[in-house]
């Protein structure tokens, strides 16, 4: 992997997951789903929900995409983002991790409502503590101290960032866009997440 154009990425990608984990404005719109088309300056997107949506691509738009990451190469001090719900037996349960590069580390920092699943939050912090009692839990520190502890099942989709370029949108390429929807209706985005190497955006 050419070093330059990795670097590039990460830092690409640590604004794309800062709009990410901070937009709760109520023009923000984050869209899951395929690609139907795109031309270069419009992404057409048919949503997890079914809907079609079409996007147009801000002037200086960015792209990124993943790898796959393990639960096992998670130490402390690394930075992660994490989508969770909460257990029947209490504490959080993972549902996405996402392990930031060094370069990005501190991208949105906080715990907030998410929206993959009903219920979800999601937790941007520093690893204090790595457990493994029946399965892999980790502590994130964030906000001045604040702790939360997330269990993280073997079946959760583990991901870093990696390069990606608008190439990669393909119909039937699976994207995460984070959007702002404009009073007109229309949606803008400066910013998408791309699978690759068969690697999907889990958030």
């Amino acid at each position: 992997m050419n070093f330059k154009r990795f670097v590039l990425g990460a830092m690409v990608t640590s604004a794309t997951l800062t709009g990410i984990s901070l937009a709760q404005a109520a023009d923000a719109v984050r869209l899951r789903g395929s690609v139907v088309s795109f031309d270069g300056a419009t992404l057409t997107v048919k949503t997890r929900e079914g809907a079609t949506d079409t996007v147009k691509m801000a002037s200086g738009w960015k792209i990124s995409g993943v790898a796959k990451a393990s639960a096992q190469d998670i130490k402390q001090g690394d930075f992660l983002g994490i989508a969770s719900v909460s257990k029947a037996d209490g504490g959080s349960g993972a549902l996405e991790v996402v392990v930031f590069p060094a370069a990005m580390k501190g991208a949105g920092e906080g715990d907030r409502p998410w929206d993959l699943q009903p219920n979800s939050r999601m937790t941007n912090g520093t690893v204090a503590d790595v457990t493994d009692i029946n399965g892999r839990s980790v502590t994130l520190t964030y906000d001045n101290g604040q702790k939360k502890q997330i269990a993280i099942p073997q079946t959760t989709p583990i991901v870093t960032f990696a390069p990606a370029s608008p190439e990669d949108l393909k119909p039937g390429a699976v994207i995460f866009v984070n959007a702002e929807r404009d009073s007109g209706g229309a949606l803008t985005s400066t910013r998408v997440v791309v699978g690759n190497n068969g690697i999907v955006p889990p958030m």
